[in-house]
């Protein structure tokens, strides 16, 4: 079954999907040879499926191999607008990139968007495993997270697992299987909270709440801190803060310092001037040579 899903004209499947480590972490699979990002879509009830993404002329094309019932393709396309922030508006962030000829070409690339999972929740967990260890053990924690406790799609991969089903797991599990370490029992809260009612991590997306607040609530997740926070605020749209780690540490300094290490003030201080957009402008910037130019729409 093919989806044709319409994009504005400023879009960019190319950077959108290669926007950040997401596109490496289950369910999301990528293949940049072909350009093709792949995603388990969890559909509830139903069994979950596994949908392959791929950019064309002025649209996306989604293919599922097998058929859809008018619900069910409706969730995958709402999902699919919800991961690349289909609806989100950059006007004002390509307006002020414009302005400033070292970062135009963000607009002309159709560059600011990033992937994103269909659930905030999802989204958190991740953010998590992010912190205070190596990308190669965050890929491990998420791949035997999912593997072990998603549901199973028709082609063998699985969904990333609710918060029930992580809530239901053991202590052990998180220990033993996934190898969290010390966040073990942060992913069993987190599951078990989310899962009675008592946090409601989908409500961040349309709080009221001024970023500074909104922040704090986030940090009173165990294990979420100013830097998982900051990821988890740019994946809602909120793009003050710098989320600054040492990988973005080290490329400030190669590719605006000339190889020397800059204080988190000073890297704070160049973005400044895009104000509210300032967290988007770095990532932008430490991540434009992950595509050539011509490459990139």
């Amino acid at each position: 079954m093919e989806i044709r899903v319409p994009v504005t004209h400023n879009f960019s499947f190319k950077r959108t999907a290669l926007s950040h480590g997401w596109c490496e972490l289950l369910p999301f699979e990528f293949e940049q040879e072909g350009w093709r990002l792949l995603r388990v879509i969890d559909l509830g009830a139903q069994r979950p499926v596994s949908v392959s993404i791929t950019g064309a002329k002025q649209s996306l094309v989604l293919n599922v191999r097998q058929g859809l019932g008018k619900r069910a393709a409706a969730k995958v396309v709402q999902d699919v607008r919800h991961m690349l922030r289909l609806d989100e508006d950059l006007t004002e962030f390509y307006s002020a990139m414009s302005a400033d000829d070292e970062f135009a070409w963000i607009e002309r690339q159709g560059a600011g968007r990033l992937l994103r999972s269909p659930t905030v929740f999802e989204d958190v967990v991740k953010a998590i495993t992010t912190t205070n260890c190596s990308w190669a053990l965050t890929v491990k924690m998420v791949t035997g997270l999912v593997q072990s406790l998603g549901l199973e799609a028709a082609d063998g991969r699985r969904s990333f697992p609710t918060p029930q089903a992580m809530a239901e797991a053991p202590l052990q599990f998180y220990t033993d299987v996934m190898r969290a370490g010390y966040r073990a029992p942060y992913f069993k809260e987190l599951a078990e909270r989310v899962a009675c009612g008592e946090l409601d991590v989908e409500g961040w997306l349309s709080s009221d709440l001024p970023t500074p607040a909104l922040k704090r609530e986030m940090k009173q997740v165990k294990g979420v801190g100013d830097y998982a926070a900051d990821t988890l605020l740019r994946l809602i749209g909120r793009y003050d803060g710098l989320a600054l780690d040492s990988w973005v540490r080290g490329k400030f300094a190669r590719v605006r310092g000339r190889g020397r290490a800059a204080t988190d003030e000073k890297i704070a201080r160049y973005y400044s001037r895009f104000r509210e957009w300032r967290g988007l402008a770095l990532w932008c910037d430490m991540t434009r040579d992950w595509l050539e130019e011509e490459a990139a729409v």
